[in-house]
This record gives C-alpha cells, structure tokens and sequence, in this order.
C-alpha cells in the first residue's frame, strides 16, 4: 500500500506544508485571536481540527504556506513562527515550527521513496498528536484573556540564506519582520514549552510555544491585565 511505503522528498515536504497550515487555523481558534463562530470543524489526521471562514485570513495562511514550501524545498527554511500579538504589537505568544532537512536530495530523485523514512501513514499519526496537544494547550498556557488580538506568520531561515523562492519574476511574498515578534527578539525571562516533535527521516520538524516576558508580566500584574483589555 502507498500509505506504508517511506515518504519521498516531495511528499515530506508537502506534508510538512500542511501540517503547519491546519496547525495555525487550529491555534487561531484555541487560543481565541477571533470569534469561535468564525470557524468550522472539521476532520484532518483522523482527528478533529478547526478551519477559519474568513476567506481573506485563509488566503494569508495559504499565501504565506505556499512560500513556507518553496523554501522547505529548497531546504533553505530555519523556523516557522507564529506571533500572537496585542494591539500595539507586543508578541503575547509564539509558535515555533522549527525544521531541519538531514539530508540532499538530487531533483531526480524527489519523488523516490527514501530508505529510513517513516511512511505516510505514521506521518499522519505523529501530526495527529500533534494536534491533540495543540488543542489542550489552554490548560498549560491559561486562557487568552485580552482583546483586539492579531498574529502574524514569520519566516526565519538559515543564517547565511536570503529568501530565494521565486514565482516568475515576482519577489518572494514577504517583508522584513518585527525585530521584537521573531525568536531573536526574545526576551530572556520568556518561558518556552516544548508541544511535540518528529524525525520523519527526511525533515525533522519541532512545535514549541513561547510565553513572551510581556505576557507573563501581565499575569502577574492584574490591574495592568485589565488596562490592557480595557485599551
């Protein structure tokens, strides 16, 4: 069966790619950055997830996931990070999808099952649990209490690389970050939780989030927590 055989550099990549798009409507939806009512459940990895309605929030999720692809193909991409941010954009909460490629593959050979690969089928298994974690993470990162909540979708890419996926002779669809939004604008007191993580023998691929000092101080801090809702 095609489901039990090693995945191919293309399926790992692909794979990854979706993963990390339903990840992010689910998160939007568990941790309240918009109405509940704007989502629908749905069924994806054998277990139910949550997909946005909007159609201009889905086409920037898929936007940015088509780019997220082209370079996880050219084996260029770092890190994913998905920025909770107040108004003002101060980051509240990250979701790193860190990855790393382990090995080369020749552009003739990206279709070939790779030998040590885990198959399609434990591929989906992993993300599931992924998933599942996911979708309980209120109880380890408390409920989102504030207002007028926004994210964001960066790319952080290896340190010596520059975005090099292309679509004809359009730039790549980004713009520079937010110095204080990305991993490197991070605060020592921050506090990072490990979700879950895969060696699909093709791609590693790592979930964490990151509670920002801006949060945690603000846990802290009930008055100044009512401000902030308040603003």
């Amino acid at each position: 069966m095609a489901e039990q055989a090693s995945l191919t550099f293309n399926q790992a990549v692909r794979g990854v790619a979706e993963f990390i798009e339903v990840a992010i409507h689910t998160i939007l939806y568990v941790r309240q950055v918009y109405p509940a009512e704007l989502f629908v459940r749905r069924r994806k990895y054998d277990t139910p997830v949550f997909q946005s309605r909007h159609p201009a929030l889905n086409e920037y999720v898929a936007g940015a996931v088509r780019a997220i692809t082209d370079e996880l193909a050219l084996g260029t991409l770092d890190k994913v990070v998905m920025v909770i941010k107040t108004a003002d954009e101060k980051p509240l909460e990250r979701f790193i999808f860190a990855v790393r490629s382990t090995l080369e593959v020749e552009a003739y050979n990206k279709d070939t099952s790779v030998e040590g690969a885990i198959s399609v089928a434990s591929l989906g298994q992993y993300f599931r649990s992924f998933l599942v974690k996911l979708t309980m993470i209120e109880a380890q990162l408390g409920h989102m209490y504030l207002d007028d909540l926004s994210f964001a979708i960066i790319i952080e890419l290896q340190d010596d690389k520059a975005p090099s996926a292309m679509n004809g002779k359009d730039p790549p669809p980004w713009i520079p970050a937010i110095s204080q939004q990305t991993t490197f604008g991070v605060a020592d007191a921050a506090e990072l939780h490990m979700v879950r993580a895969v060696d699909t023998g093709i791609i590693n691929l790592s979930l964490a989030v990151q509670e920002s000092e801006h949060k945690l101080n603000l846990d802290k801090d009930p008055e100044q927590k009512g401000k902030e809702k308040a603003t």
